[in-house]
């Protein structure tokens, strides 16, 4: 005869099999890799400038790069049963020299209800200061700017993709600030 205890854990046992079981199937059946979201993505003004960083240890002066873009971003089709949230950014990529691989967020947005998961800005600006490792962006000739999303479920994998590129874009040259003025990022 099987004691209270012995009865208990068995059970117990049977309903922590069972529930992970049914969360395993939620999160295969409800996975968005085959929901695409649509997108266009506009930059208009790219700018480089020299200035101090007020936020960093570093502050000598150094580049920046500065960008107005239009983004119109349709992220309802990855909302479902599953979905707590999308994470939606633009970021820049880049090669140099000494690194090869470079990408810079430099606007993000957290997209937490269906009703508001269709992102329109018009002359939006970066919302976090881009700059290069080697504080000067001379030796980079060209960049990418690219919509990424990120899905993060409540019971599953978080599922990454890209939305929109604005293709190769050339940076400008500095834009030299006056003697004796300060620019702060």
């Amino acid at each position: 005869m099987n004691t209270t205890l012995n009865r208990l854990n068995a059970v117990s046992a049977m309903a922590t099999s069972t529930l992970l079981v049914l969360l395993c199937l939620v999160a295969l059946l409800t996975h968005p890799a085959a929901r695409a979201p649509s997108g266009t993505l506009a930059v208009h003004t790219l700018a480089v400038d020299k200035a101090r960083a007020v936020w960093h240890a570093d502050r000598r002066t150094q580049d920046f790069l500065q960008v107005h873009f239009d983004a119109d971003v349709d992220l309802r089709p990855l909302f479902g049963r599953n979905t707590k949230q999308v994470f939606v950014s633009l970021a820049v990529e880049y090669s140099s020299r000494r690194h090869p691989n470079n990408s810079i967020v430099l606007w993000d947005r957290i997209v937490r209800r269906k009703a508001d998961a269709h992102v329109v800005l018009q002359d939006a600006r970066n919302k976090y200061p881009v700059r290069e490792v080697a504080r000067s962006f001379e030796n980079i000739a060209d960049a990418t700017f690219v919509l990424k999303w990120n899905v993060m479920p409540y019971v599953g994998l978080l599922a990454y993709g890209d939305d929109a590129s604005s293709g190769r874009i050339v940076l400008p040259r500095r834009s030299e600030v006056e003697k004796g003025a300060k620019v702060y990022y």
